[in-house]
């Protein structure tokens, strides 16, 4: 069991379970955390919960998330969603405290400790500048551009590729 949970200074980051659909639903349909994301907000607390399952049936050797808890709240989910690529998503009401950079410094070091990879992956808007600002200072590296990746509802959003090789030191 202790090795389905990462504990930091602040967080604690664990499995996702069926109680978390509220808390979770609150995030995947806020427009603002929601603006950067692979889909449009979940209208519907129906959508939240087949993300939800999803994210719990995912496969220990092609997954490796977890729900984020800060003050025994749940305020996201991060992790390597598909290994080797990372994805995170935090309630705006936490950020600027740094406590993306603390999570993902912890999960990062975890999967280069767990399993057998020598680089992680990102995919970020390129409009999304505090999430290449956040990458960029845990040594991920911007290695390609690309447009019109992903039609998220009716708009084309474009796409900048970055990867973290194994050793690479974050920078505080």
């Amino acid at each position: 069991m202790e090795d389905n949970i990462v504990r930091t200074e602040r967080l604690l980051m664990r499995r996702a379970e069926v109680r978390d659909l509220g808390a979770i639903h609150a995030i995947l349909s806020h427009p603002e955390a929601m603006r950067y994301w692979s889909t449009p907000p979940h209208i519907s607390l129906h959508q939240s919960r087949e993300w939800l399952k999803a994210m719990m049936a995912s496969p220990e050797t092609l997954s490796d998330d977890f729900v984020v808890e800060f003050e025994g709240r749940v305020i996201g989910k991060a992790g390597f969603w598909r290994l080797p690529e990372i994805g995170y998503i935090l309630h705006p009401d936490i950020w600027g405290r740094g406590l993306a950079f603390e999570c993902l410094s912890a999960l990062v070091e975890r999967a280069f400790r767990r399993f057998d990879c020598d680089r992680l992956l990102a995919d970020v808007d390129p409009r999304n500048t505090a999430s290449l600002r956040l990458l960029e200072k845990l040594r991920f590296v911007e290695t390609r551009r690309e447009k019109a990746t992903l039609l998220v509802g009716e708009e084309w959003c474009d796409s900048v590729f970055l990867e973290r090789k194994r050793g690479a030191a974050c920078r505080l």
